[in-house]
């Protein structure tokens, strides 16, 4: 299975693309709607991070411009497309553009749209339809970049000025800054990020601060996104497969983050409380981190409804955070818990794998880590000289109930 650092390796690569399909954004956007119909009305949408002529972020905001009410729709690619100057990938099966003579122009491109209708009276308006116009250029723009179309680019930053709201799927090595960048011209936005990401310290504040927080229907766990023709993959391996001559990969830990409002954030989630939890759950006293004040609290499912101090979770709870019913107060991350300050240092102690062999790392690698006396027999646990035991937790989020 692919990991999301093998997915970040592959995304900075130049010859790699990866391809966000089709129903993923449309189930992502619906969701938007269902909260508030009006979410893109009379906005202008901007995907910069997008190959007009492969992204399928243009195909779904070019064909239900009308229905979400746009009023305009900008996309721009980094870089040349493989296909700008063989054919409209976009544009369904249409016929190819002719090549011309000696090596291709490599240019970054620019659609604007302001207008979709259907130019060629067939009753029906598609691709065909947008593809017409632009080569006509009626109400619309397609454009070189005179770079090379880096979100950073100053043609690029005037293009996102212009925007209310920004749609794509950025480069994750480069997701702080783009994030920063959304911040700094204060843009809604609905972008795909790598779990990892929750826990930067440059995200988490956001997160915690309510600016910031996760998308509809990805959960972290497993998705499929296309990649380009010429990627190198391994049929009948799990992470990879190739259907209609498509090649996809599977991907692991990809989430939507945004700052628009959506339904599920405002879900309570439904708990049982502290006693019956361990009554009919799971049978044992809640456990303390041995250097922070705070339970842990492995399952999102097992928070107490009436415990009224922190308790410590798993990332995963951001899936189900309603900002109504908990409030966020850290995280075990350096610098990412000033509300809830750990109690113990851990330099004196050192690293043991369960085979009772050192791997040479001091206690210091665990500072801050949410700690548990004892050992779970599974993973390498820290020891002192007088033989006392802890093991880190994973990545916890601190959270308490929100006062009624």
């Amino acid at each position: 299975m692919a990991n999301s650092s093998s997915f970040n390796k592959a995304k900075t690569a130049k010859s790699d693309e990866f391809y966000t399909q089709y129903d993923d954004i449309q189930k992502e956007i619906e969701a938007y709607l269902e909260y508030n119909p009006n979410t893109f009305r009379g906005k202008a949408v901007y995907c910069n991070c997008d190959d007009p002529f492969e992204s399928n972020f243009f195909r779904y905001f070019v064909l239900n411009f009308n229905k979400l009410g746009l009023k305009q729709l900008i996309t721009t690619s980094y870089k040349p497309s493989p296909v700008a100057n063989t054919q409209l990938g976009l544009f369904g099966d249409d016929k190819t553009l002719i090549r011309t003579k000696g090596r291709p122009k490599i240019t970054a491109n620019k659609f604007i749209i302001n207008e979709v209708h259907d130019i060629d009276g067939d009753g029906e308006f598609n691709l065909k339809d947008v593809a017409k116009q632009l080569k006509a250029n009626k109400h619309n723009e397609w454009t070189p970049l005179e770079a090379d179309g880096d979100f950073r680019s100053p043609e690029c930053v005037d293009l996102l000025k212009q925007s209310d709201i920004v749609i794509t799927n950025p480069p994750f090595s480069l997701f702080r800054p783009y994030i920063k960048q959304l911040f700094d011209h204060k843009k809604k936005f609905i972008i795909i990020g790598s779990l990892n990401a929750i826990t930067y310290k440059e995200i988490f504040p956001l997160i915690k601060n309510n600016k910031l927080w996760l998308g509809v229907t990805m959960d972290g766990r497993n998705k499929w996104f296309q990649v380009p023709d010429d990627y190198p993959i391994r049929e009948n391996v799990a992470n990879s497969k190739i259907e209609g001559g498509k090649k996809f990969l599977f991907v692991k830990g990809c989430l939507w983050f945004t700052n628009l409002d959506h339904g599920r954030r405002h879900q309570s989630l439904p708990l049982m409380t502290k006693a019956d939890v361990i009554k009919f759950v799971t049978k044992k006293q809640f456990e303390k981190y041995d250097n922070y004040d705070v339970i842990e609290v492995s399952l999102v499912k097992n928070i107490p409804s009436d415990y009224k101090g922190v308790m410590g979770v798993p990332i995963s709870f951001l899936n189900k955070y309603n900002p109504d019913q908990f409030e966020i107060l850290g995280a075990t991350q350096r610098g990412c818990h000033d509300e809830v300050p750990d109690t113990k240092k851990y330099n004196d102690y050192w690293e043991v794998r369960q085979n009772g062999s050192k791997t040479g790392s001091s206690g210091g690698k665990t500072n801050e880590n949410a700690n548990l006396v004892g050992n779970d027999g599974k993973k390498n646990y820290f020891i002192n000289k007088e033989g006392r035991i802890i093991q880190s937790a994973y990545q916890r989020i601190f959270i308490k109930h929100k006062k009624k």
